[in-house]
Parts: C-alpha cells; structure tokens; sequence
C-alpha cells in the first residue's frame, strides 16, 4: 500500500476542484442552493479521482519503458540517447518523462512531454554532449502519466540506472576515417597535397606491362628472361608518428567547456588512426614532471583500442612538465626516426626558451611538429574597437599575447623546428593536414 501512495500525485486540477468547492461551501452559508451544489462538486470530484486512480493502477504493466544508450560516449560529441515507451492501457495516456541526467551535465529540469493512444510505441530521441572524460552515471527514468480526466498523476520509476564511460572523440575519428578511406577529405577542409618526387622502395621484379615506365626496365633480368622485365616499387610504408601529450598545468585551460588536454588528447587519437590507415605506426606517449605512459608505434589489430583506453585515463596532476624527462624517454625508447607530435601550450616566450635546448636535442634525431593553441578569445578582444582608457590597456595587452604567439612561431622555426599554431576546435583538421604534406614531402 505505502508503495501506491508513492506513486501517487494529485493534479493542479484535483487543486483547483477543491478550492472551487470551498469557495462554493463559503458562499453557501449565505446562498443556499450553492451549498448543495458544492456537495454535489465535491462528490462528484472524489468520485472522478477514485475513478481515475482505478484506471491508472488497473494495469500493473500499463506502460513500458526502455531507455537505449550506446556502450560508451564520445567526448566533446553529440551522442545519441533514446527511449522507447509502449502505452498498455485501454485508454489514452499523457506522459512526461523527467529523465536523471548525470551530474555532470548540470541539467536538472530535462523532461518530455508526449500523449499516447492505447497501444501506441514511441520514440523519443535526445543527444548529450559530454565535455570531460570518466565514468557518467545515468539514474532512473521517472514516467509521470495521467488519463484524459488529469486529477491522478501516476509515477512509474524505471529500474534503469546505469554507469556509462566517456572516452576520446571515437565519433570524429570514425568521420575521419571514413571520408579518409573514401578519399573525401576535402568535405572536412582537408587539402589535397601533391606527392613531389618520387621515393620508393624496392618490391619485386614481375613482366614488361604496356603501361610501365620504360625507366623501370630492369635490363639484367630481361637478359636472363629474353623478355622484358620491370622493377616494381612501392611507397615506403611502416614510419612511426608517436603523439606526445604535455599533462602539465597550462594544458588544463578551459575552452568552451572542454580543457586543452581533452582536444589533444582527441586529436592524438584522430591523427593515430589516419596514421594506421596510411599504413604507419602509431605510439602514445605521456608526460608532466614524469613519464606517465608510453604505448610503441605499433599498427596491429587492436592497437587503437589499446591506444583508446590509454588516452581514457589520461589525468593531469598540475604540476610543471619536464621536457628534460621527456628527452631522456625519447632517446633510449625511440630508436627509429619518428614524426613526434607533441601538444603542449606555452604561457609565454620565457617559458618557450626554457624548454627549447631539450626540443632541438629532440629535432636532430627526430622529425618534431609542436603543435600549440591561440586564444580565440584574446582574438575577439584584440578587434574588439576601444572607447576608453580601461579598453584601450585591455586590447594593447590582447594584441601582446597574439604578437607572442606569433613570436614563439618564429623561435621555433628559426631552431628548425616545425610548429602548427591552431585554435582548439581546428586542432584535429589543421593536424591532418600539416600531416599529408609531410608525407607528400617525403620528410619522414
């Protein structure tokens, strides 16, 4: 019985029926004939509650629900979240559906409200943007429901609480992939690079073919074979492309709700299965003022999940980074030379030339591409016009940043150092690019 009562709610109109007959008993004092008809009224209400809470609590399977969510979320993503609710009752029924969000999205008042004839099945269909990695717990669906008459509310609780990870941007990188595959980069602002020279490797020797380059005739086999004989070459294939992500405490700046961490640590895993799918090797490696992991450039079946599930637990400690650890790390574990992509976000020029001695010891055994974000908020301030003494210092101080920006470019290049200055949400399309030319350069 105390589980009924639990479920049981009465409606703003059982309210306003009760304060029409109070009304209706006041005045009756003084006109008689309204006294009996609040009598009337007010039998004529409980006999519609009772009535209505019948109905509702006829049929213990009235109404089901099913709330459909995939096995993991993509972070930073809209992510695809359904329910479907199938009304059993004989009658019409009003739902809404107040669903328990996890906290981390901070929505509090998510509902749905819909009407269902007997017998119908709905779907209701919602996305949620995760902005932070971990583990989201999904709570109970609540289904509040009344028939036509709407005195009773019924709530019905789904058993449905469930624990949900969110990992990298998996989304993005399949949209990669796929256009990558289909050779429809361009639909993602990703250019098409021409190849220059021509640096291959050796395959095997096969028969002359109409169509083979008469430079490939390789004239010591035709002898032997009286008939023409090529050497067929293949693009080098297998280089390493290792993403370093910088864990320190400048890559937890905040950017439309996600940190730079977590848009590098998308990026890496977009730029991890590009890498794969041209048939390089693909490594991780993780630092702050210690080496935190470290995956080999490896291109197997299941290295991308493997290299998923280390990006997953990625977690800065807000401490300063060690590029002198790092160095060390690179030298005894990456024997082969590699493209190293490393993602950090220098404060400044000194804290640059702090690091740089370590970066061009890195440069000269290694192809290193250092990749770093500008503040498109400093961008808005610095063009933002200036109409007193406050806004004048304050634009003078945006254009200081972005002058330094552009500086640290330049130190970089002058160290010959390749560096990719991007803005957060272009991080993953600029990379892809900077990439491909690489490639097409042959520089690796």
């Amino acid at each position: 019985m105390l589980k009924i009562l639990n479920q049981i709610y009465l409606s703003n109109r059982f309210f306003i029926g009760i304060i029409a007959i109070v009304l209706l008993f006041a005045l009756g004092y003084s006109f008689q004939w309204l006294f009996f008809t609040a009598q009337i009224a007010a039998i004529a209400l409980v006999t519609l509650a009772v009535s209505d809470l019948t109905w509702l609590f006829l049929n213990k399977q009235g109404i089901r629900i099913k709330r459909k969510t995939p096995e993991r979320l993509s972070l930073g993503d809209e992510n695809p979240i359904s329910f479907r609710v199938q009304n059993n009752f004989p009658f019409k029924i009003y739902i809404e559906l107040v669903e328990e969000l996890p906290i981390e999205f901070q929505k509090r008042n998510f509902s749905i409200s819909q009407q269902l004839d007997s017998g119908e099945e709905k779907v209701f269909d919602y996305t949620l943007k995760p902005v932070t990695r971990g583990e989201y717990k999904f709570g109970q669906s609540n289904i509040y429901l009344s028939s036509i008459l709407g005195i009773v509310i019924r709530r019905i609780k789904a058993n449905n609480a469930q624990n949900i990870p969110v990992y990298p941007s998996f989304i993005s990188m399949r949209k990669f992939e796929l256009v990558g595959i289909s050779n429809r980069l361009q639909e993602f602002g990703i250019k098409r690079i021409r190849k220059v020279g021509q640096h291959s490797e050796f395959d095997q020797v096969r028969g002359y073919v109409p169509s083979d380059d008469s430079r490939t005739v390789n004239w010591k086999a035709t002898a032997r074979r009286n008939t023409l004989m090529v050497n067929q070459y293949q693009d080098e294939r297998s280089q390493q492309v290792i993403s370093i992500l910088d864990m320190g405490r400048s890559m937890e700046m905040p950017f439309e709700g996600m940190s730079l961490l977590d848009y590098a640590i998308n990026s890496s895993l977009i730029i991890s299965n590009m890498a794969m799918i041209k048939h390089d090797k693909a490594g991780i490696i993780s630092f702050s003022n210690k080496i935190n992991s470290f995956v080999p450039a490896e291109r197997r079946a299941g290295h991308l999940q493997c290299i998923m599930d280390v990006l997953y637990n990625q977690q800065t400690d807000f401490s300063e980074s060690s590029y002198e650890k790092l160095y060390a790390s690179i030298a005894s574990k990456i024997r082969q030379r590699s493209l190293l992509i490393l993602y950090t976000n220098f404060e400044g020029i000194p804290s640059l030339r702090r690091q740089l001695p370590y970066l061009k010891k890195v440069a000269s055994q290694h192809l290193l591409l250092v990749v770093f974000f500008e503040n498109t908020e400093i961008h808005k301030l610095a063009n933002k016009s200036s109409h007193n003494a406050e806004e004048v210092y304050i634009h003078s101080i945006a254009r200081k940043f972005l002058y330094d920006k552009k500086l640290m470019e330049l130190e970089l290049k002058q160290a010959g150092i390749m560096s990719l200055l991007t803005t957060p949400e272009g991080v993953s399309v600029n990379l892809i690019n900077k990439y491909l030319e690489i490639k097409a350069r042959e520089m690796i």
